[in-house]
């Protein structure tokens, strides 16, 4: 190579590139170095703006672009004219060529750059000044072309004359200079105003989340990645606006962060799965669908219009498609090609050992040319900058299929779950189904990583050992052997690991499950006081799920261990067996087999918990693909395609059964809950635009009988036809679903807003007067499942979603149960028999008397419609009490109806009105780093001793590797430097000591060797002595290493212990209004997601945070022992690092908040949808929950592909610094090397450590950061666990055991409000109800009744006045002792998934006679038995048992109670009026000396009280026996009378 420099240059072969010539820079030296290098990067840099695309036609420009673009074209054509005047002035050969060659390379930079500015010009950079860096590398050739003047000038002014050539030269010379002068100026042009054009951050501000036309909004500009250079995107430099907003703190909404690029849009993803999807069902299908393929029932993603969830939907896995084989066609092929990418990276990884040892080489010997020195050095910077470039990009690539998978993954799940049959779905738990989206989900993503491990170790251990064999030759095999025979060890152990995983997430589901029952029944569980009790199951399943967790850990440690102490053991092994092969053992083979060992166990270590990852993705893979093949609601195969018998009928059914388990379970069955009871329909007709209202007992098939009609059963025979089936029904079900959002939005249900229409709705459904109050109208939020309205509220609300969706059948589900005679008045008027007097109405209720003007009624009983006929034919079969005869009806009715609308005017909305008009709090989201308190926290829950502990078996553990490493640096410098050095050749062998030094740490990753090794002889008692003494060493360092794998995994599971049990105990207390305003879906959040964190991601993570510093600190002793100077480098080094992990660190930090901050709706959304899936189907609005799922997902993997790319973001730079020191220190050494003043065992220590440092610090950053991230879920916990506002646990003094033993209940001035700031719910309530006395309480809705019992309770603490039992104030009894002391039978009947003896009596006090004794007062015992007797699973919120029966249930638990005091809430609200009469009744015996409060709708039921209490705005009204009220001609209670007798 120096005689190709010499001869370009015309210089001597000795120094072929001199610097410096004469006093001036050397001309060769110039053109070569200052003048090529220049243009190679200019050219290099303009070509990755050679694919950016243009932006929108008609988009301003600046002036100064086309300056610039033509002074880049004449900078392209001076070189050309340079080199025609050197061919002409006939110079010499070699110069000619330096000529020609740099000449060229400046035309090729230079049209590369005229093309790219030509790009931009046309692109977004148009109408600003472009990229400064293109700017800057234009200017770097300027000091080459300077010193060209100048040597031209000398050299032309030398001779006696000038020559024409030499003039020429200098004028293109001047002329290049001016035109770059020109490109500067054009640069400099004043740039547009910022208005004129759009930046991608301010976007965000403007970016509304939907639409009108509820398409998301994506401007293009202000799309992630999409658009930018090749160079942009592998510097990211596109995210630097992001990282700066988020260090300036500026990240506080989703909003604030880029769109995701196209590719990755969620709508795109999803749409391109579900083709595929279609592609292998219709491949798994074969002939037999060819027929129905044409069926136009396709769903369709563009958001309008309805259509069917049919058999062919994508979705439908009755095929049985495979979702792996889909994920493969769909994101397969850009996964695999991936792989390539790795390869490149890895072989690259082995380059810098090779590269740095040939370098140390280079050093020692002093014959090799100086041109191999700058090779080497080059090659160090090449491969080390293109190795960390190519990983680089495999991770941000992967990361990117990652979130491709996810979004199919999700979509895919919340789509079946909208499409499933009824009965399928009942196999599933609600928390079950939201850990497939949220757990397995991520696991199944987490395989794309472990994935291109999978075959990349085994390639790295190859290379490896075949080093090895050429160290050691076949020696390696008894090590080898010994490595090998650990593989089915970590076998067996992974597997273990895997059983135990799968339990753990059964018992999570099932934590889940209990925790979803807990939180929607909070209300109930607390008048029950059943805190305790549920607090006791959910402990004993996370102690379930502790034990798992603990066995996975421990395991976890073991494996840990194994591969920490193989290295020894097994180079070990490999001595012996050299040895025994004959072979002399030297301390030079002991240090490269060593290094090479180290470097062999970093792929087997790895390797099993690349499996476990693999066997992760597998479990949860195949839970959600059981989940994938239930089978779908069918429409087509369920209804009859075939007209009707009659054309009149809207609805007919013929020889009709339906089940609501399917006909496989039907037929294979022993005994079933809700299942047992089939539906059998002989013959029913309905015309268009009838009422045809159902009746019968409670449990007699009502409910279940619309649920055929709606298909959410199974159709076992028969025939169902509908009218107008596409258009869905007008459903309001028996437990009104409301959704966590505006009334209006409730109400509109996706429908466009239509003033008129509305406002007649709002009437029709007497709901008008609700709104007035509320202070912001029908825009104020109700709570999730309307958890802060009235149940007639609730009622209302669903009903008037019903009506205004203007469908042609509505099915309304006793919507009359739960509001007061006035009202249900009314809606019967208004409502029912008014706006939908044209529609066909098929009512079911218990509420015979507004039955009277429907054309049909239908009786049911067990399952089986037992007559139809007129009103005046079943009436009479069913009602309980005599009517009021007609003239009286007649003469009442004009007076109530205008003091009713008086009153109406009054409505005091009892807990709506208390919510504030936004009650849905956005979830709060912390600024900043996290808090010091959050470790304090975290550090308290491992405990101060045991996390001391386990610091100090880290600092051991690190020691002893240290020590061991000095150990062998002393070995070599005792060996006897003055034995004769015999040389002979290897075929590879072994870099200087010194350099090996550093390999042994693990610090090197890979090292290869060539060259020949010098053999110092050795005797066998020093290599003995020392060998042993090194074994003794690794030893303490695996015992060391053992121990502290042990007490982390212990100190980590002590930890999830307690912060559980903190936040479940501070949840268990917390306020009922906590309750109102949190969705569930955001506690679940905590008890599901952040806990897991807690559990599993946080200890893995940390622990890798802890070995990377006790790492720095022992490589920076240890670098300091070795080299001291190293720290001058290090310096500087350590404050650019600190600077950029600090800018990194906040922005990570936000988005990872607002990670999990968009999160929570997606499980919420999920959750509700799953609740409400009837209401969803009926009214045909799957496209438009699908699309709102959608919009969510989006708005998370914004979040989540923002917070990937920051950790890449942070990683290029580090590695680039790292490459930049690498290289830096590879200049000097050449440099040190030719003056002969450097020491070649400390470059190459130096050199090694420079590798080391920087991975090591890249780590400790991600590492750290990571930490902090999943400290975020600790955060969260621990907000819960100490801020939650929770009710007082004082107990100021002791009651007797049988307190209250009267019954004597006075309300003294008792104020109450809900919040600060809203109106009083009760306003100076006072009044005396004495022992044993019955008392009705009545009122319109919304009036206070329910509040009442809230005071009694303490569920909301007085404002003002006092509350005493027995002469007793109930503040100073303890919260605990007083609920129990009561007993109350709630609004909305509340069971959970246990046995029926479980729900009927959790804490275990009563024997089984007890308990058949209430179910047969309740009229259970039968059904009862039926079911399987008290052991029988009632499923989840006690699904088997129709509402009737739940509220049946209810009562049971009351009568057991020995409580003086029972409160009944419109407790037979859902129950027939004959039951309703036998239940009357049964309490008056049962409660004979007890004193009642019942708040009843039906006056029918408190017309025999003692006396009434009638609440009107939160007041007493009236008080007095019913008699004596209802003589009164101005008394509330006599119009309330009156008009329920209507």
């Amino acid at each position: 190579m120096e005689e190709i420099l010499a001869d370009l240059c015309g210089t001597s072969p000795e120094d072929p590139l001199p610097v410096w010539i004469h006093g001036s820079v050397g001309h060769c030296f110039n053109q070569l170095i200052l003048n090529v290098v220049p243009h190679v990067i200019l050219a290099l840099v303009s070509a990755c703006y050679l694919g950016t695309p243009r932006s929108v036609p008609g988009a301003s420009h600046r002036p100064g672009w086309k300056c610039r673009i033509t002074a880049s074209f004449m900078l392209t054509v001076l070189p050309i004219l340079g080199i025609i005047s050197a061919a002409i002035s006939q110079q010499e050969l070699g110069t000619l060529y330096l000529t020609v060659m740099t000449n060229g390379i400046a035309m090729l930079a230079w049209l590369t750059h005229s093309l790219a500015l030509l790009m931009l010009y046309r692109s977004t950079y148009g109408s600003s000044r472009g990229p400064a860096a293109m700017v800057l590398l234009a200017l770097f050739p300027i000091p080459a072309l300077i010193i060209t003047l100048v040597w031209c000038c000398k050299n032309g002014l030398a001779g006696p004359y000038l020559h024409a050539a030499h003039i020429f030269r200098l004028s293109i010379l001047c002329l290049q200079l001016a035109t770059l002068l020109i490109y500067v100026i054009g640069y400099i042009t004043p740039v547009a105003s910022r208005q004129d054009f759009c930046s991608i951050n301010d976007l965000g501000q403007h970016e509304p989340l939907i639409t009108e036309s509820g398409i998301p909004v994506s401007t293009w500009q202000g799309v992630a990645e999409d658009g930018e250079s090749w160079l942009s995107r592998f510097s990211y430099t596109w995210m630097n606006p992001l990282m700066k907003r988020g260090y300036q703190c500026m990240l506080n909404r989703p909003q604030d962060i880029y769109l995701l690029p196209r590719r990755l849009q969620a709508a795109r993803v999803r749409d391109h799965f579900y083709s595929c999807w279609q592609e292998k069902a219709a491949l798994s299908r074969k002939e037999e669908d060819a027929m129905s393929s044409t069926s136009p029932i396709i769903t369709r993603s563009d958001g309008t219009g309805y259509a069917f969830p049919s058999s062919k939907s994508p979705c439908d896995t009755q095929q049985a498609v495979q979702l792996l084989s889909v994920l493969h066609a769909a994101f397969g092929l850009r996964y695999y090609s991936l792989g390539l990418l790795k390869l490149a990276g890895s072989l690259l990884g082995f380059s810098g050992p090779l590269l740095l040892n040939l370098l140390v080489g280079f050093m020692e010997s002093h014959q090799e040319p100086l041109s191999h020195g700058v090779l080497y050095a080059l090659g160090l910077f090449a491969g080390s900058f293109l190795g960390a470039l190519l990983r680089n990009q495999f991770n941000y690539e992967v990361n990117k299929v990652m979130l491709t998978v996810r979004a199919a993954v999700i979509s895919a799940i919340y789509r079946k779950a909208l499409r499933v049959s009824g009965s399928s779905l009942a196999d599933f738990t609600m928390g079950e189904i939201v850990n497939f989206m949220s757990t397995d989900t991520d696991r199944l993503v987490n395989f794309c990583v472990s994935f291109h491990e999978v075959w990349s170790l085994p390639v790295q251990f190859a290379i490896t050992l075949f080093l090895l064999y050429q160290q050691v030759g076949v020696a390696f095999l008894g090590g080898l052997a010994l490595a090998l025979l650990l593989v089915p060890v970590n076998k067996v152990i992974a597997n273990r690991i895997m059983e135990n995983n799968k339990e753990m997430l059964k018992y999570k589901d099932t934590r889940v499950k209990l925790m979803t029952e807990f939180l929607c029944g909070i209300r109930v569980i607390k008048f029950y006081t059943w805190e305790q009790h549920f607090g006791a199951r959910i402990n004993a399943c996370r102690a379930k799920e502790l034990q798992k967790l603990r066995a996975i850990k421990y395991l976890d440690a073991v494996c840990v261990y194994l591969w920490a102490a193989l290295p020894v053991v097994v180079s070990i092994v490999i001595f012996i067996t050299y040895v025994l092969l004959g072979h002399q053992l030297t301390a030079t083979k002991v240090f490269t087999a060593l290094a090479l060992v180290g470097m062999l166990i970093f792929p087997l270590n790895n390797f099993p918990w690349v499996l476990n990852g693999v066997l992760d993705a597998k479990v949860s893979l195949d839970r959600i693909q059981r989940f994938l093949e239930l089978s779908d609601q069918n429409l087509q195969a369920y209804y009859t395609i075939d007209g009707p018998t009659d054309p009149s009928s809207a609805l007919e059914m013929h020889q009709s059964a339906f089940s609501w388990s399917s006909a496989k379970e039907e037929s294979t069955r022993q005994h079933l809950a809700r299942g047992s009871q089939q539906i059998f329909i002989q013959d029913l007709a309905v015309a268009k635009g009838v009422l045809v209202g159902v009746v019968g007992k409670v449990g007699c098939g009502k409910s279940s009988l619309l649920a055929a009609i709606t298909g959410e059963l199974n159709r076992l025979g028969g025939q169902v036809y509908v009218w107008d089936l596409e258009q869905g029904f007008g459903l309001a079900t028996q437990e009104p679903w409301i959704q966590f959002t505006t009334v209006r939005e409730n109400i509109l249900f996706g429908r466009d807003y239509d003033a008129r229409l509305y406002q007649e709705v709002l009437e029709a459904c007497a709901l008008s007067d609700d709104l007035n109050i509320l202070p912001a109208g029908d825009q104020t939020e109700v709570g999730e499942n309307g958890v802060t309205l009235s149940g007639g509220q609730k009622a209302r609300i669903a009903l008037a979603r019903a009506a205004y969706q203007e469908k042609e059948i509505y099915l309304l589900d006793d919507p009359l149960a739960a509001v007061d005679a006035d009202v249900a008045n009314h809606l019967m008027q208004k409502c029912i028999l008014g706006f939908l007097k044209h529609k066909t109405r098929i009512l079911c209720t218990h509420r015979t008397e507004f039955l009277e003007n429907a054309d049909t009624l239908l009786l049911m009983d067990n399952g089986r419609i037992v007559k139809i006929g007129t009103p005046s034919e079943i009436l009479p079969l069913v009602e309980a009490t005599p009517k009021v005869n007609e003239e009286n009806k007649r003469r009442q009715n004009k007076v109530s109806s205008e003091q009713g609308q008086e009153e109406d005017m009054e409505i005091q909305t009892e807990e709506l009105g208390q919510a504030n008009c936004l009650l849905q709090r956005e979830e709060e989201k912390k600024k900043g780093a996290v808090a010091f308190q959050v470790y304090r926290a975290y550090w308290l829950a491992v405990g101060s001793c045991l996390a001391l502990s386990i610091l100090f078996s880290l600092f051991l553990m690190q020691a002893s590797g240290n020590v061991s490493v000095w150990w062998l640096s002393h070995w070599i410098s005792n060996l006897p430097q003055t034995a004769n050095i015999s040389t002979r050749p290897l075929s590879a062998s072994f870099p200087s000591p010194q350099l090996l030094l550093f390999s042994l740490a693990g610090l090197i990753s890979r090292i290869q060797v060539l060259g020949t090794a010098p053999i110092y002889p050795n005797s066998t008692l020093d290599v003995n002595f020392y060998l042993t003494v090194y074994g003794g060493i690794a030893g303490a360092n695996s015992f060391f290493t053992l121990l502290r794998a042990f007490l982390f995994a212990y100190g980590t599971i002590r930890a999830a212990t307690v912060i559980h049990s903190r936040l479940l105990q501070r949840v268990m207390k917390a306020m009922v209004t906590f309750f109102d305003v949190t969705p569930t879906g955001r506690i679940l959040n905590r008890f599901s997601s952040d806990l897991y964190c807690v559990d599993d991601s946080l200890p893995f993570i940390l622990n890798i945070f802890l070995a990377n510093v006790f790492g720095l600190l022992g490589m920076l002793v240890m670098i300091t022992y070795g080299l001291p100077w190293i720290g001058l480098i290090l310096l500087p080094l350590a404050a650019l690092y600190f600077s950029i992990q600090r800018y990194y660190r906040r922005t990570s930090r936000e988005l990872k908040r607002l990670y999990s901050l968009t999160l929570s709706p997606i499980y919420t959304h999920f959750s509700e949808t799953l609740t409400g899936l009837s209401t969803i189907r009926a009214t045909r609005a799957t496209e438009r929950f699908e699309a709102e799922n959608q919009l969510r997902l989006e708005q998370n993997q914004r979040c989540l592909f923002a917070g990937n790319t920051a950790m890449q973001w942070l990683d290029i730079r580090l590695q680039m610094i790292g490459v930049a020191v690498v290289t830096a220190i590879a200049g000097i050494a050449i440099i040190q090397h030719q003056r002969q003043l450097g020491n070649p065992g400390l470059v190459g220590l130096a050199l090694s450590y420079a590798l080391s440092v920087t991975n090591l610090l890249s780590s400790l950053i991600s590492s750290f950061t990571q930490t902090e991230t999943m400290m975020v879920s600790v955060e969260r916990a621990e907000e819960y666990s100490t801020d939650i506002p929770i009710e007082p646990q004082e107990q100021l003094i002791q009651v007797a055991p049988d307190w209250p033993s009267q019954g004597l209940v006075e309300f003294q001035q008792v104020v109450l409000v809900y919040r600060p700031g809203l109106p009083n719910a009760l306003d100076g309530v006072t009044f005396t109800i004495y022992p044993g006395e019955k008392v009705g309480i009545v009122g319109r809705t919304g009036s206070g009744k329910s509040t009442i019992f809230l005071a009694l309770f303490r569920m909301v603490e007085l404002r003002g006045g006092h509350i005493l039992l027995d002469n007793v104030d109930s503040r100073l009894v303890g919260l605990e002792s007083l609920r129990s002391k009561l007993a109350i039978i709630p609004q909305d009947p509340f069971l959970f998934s246990g046995t029926i003896r479980e729900n009927l009596d959790p804490l275990g006090q009563h024997t089984d006679s007890d308990l058949y004794q209430v179910l047969e007062q309740c009229h259970l015992q039968e059904v009862i038995a039926q079911m399987g007797g008290l052991d029988c699973e009632l499923g989840e919120r006690g699904k088997s048992l129709s509402v009737g029966q739940r509220q049946l249930m209810c009562l049971a638990r009351a009568l057991l109670t020995q409580a003086k005091v029972l409160c009944i809430d419109e407790a037979t609200a859902s129950v027939d009026q004959k039951t309703d009469q036998l239940l009357q009744q049964t309490i008056r015996q049962r409660f004979t000396d007890k004193t009642v409060l019942t708040i009843a709708h039906r006056l029918n039921t408190i017309l025999d009280s003692d006396r009434v209490l009638v609440m009107h705005a939160g007041k007493v009204a009236e008080l007095d026996s019913p008699a004596a009220l209802s003589k009164r001609e101005d008394s509330l209670f006599q119009r309330l009378l009156t008009s329920g007798q209507q």
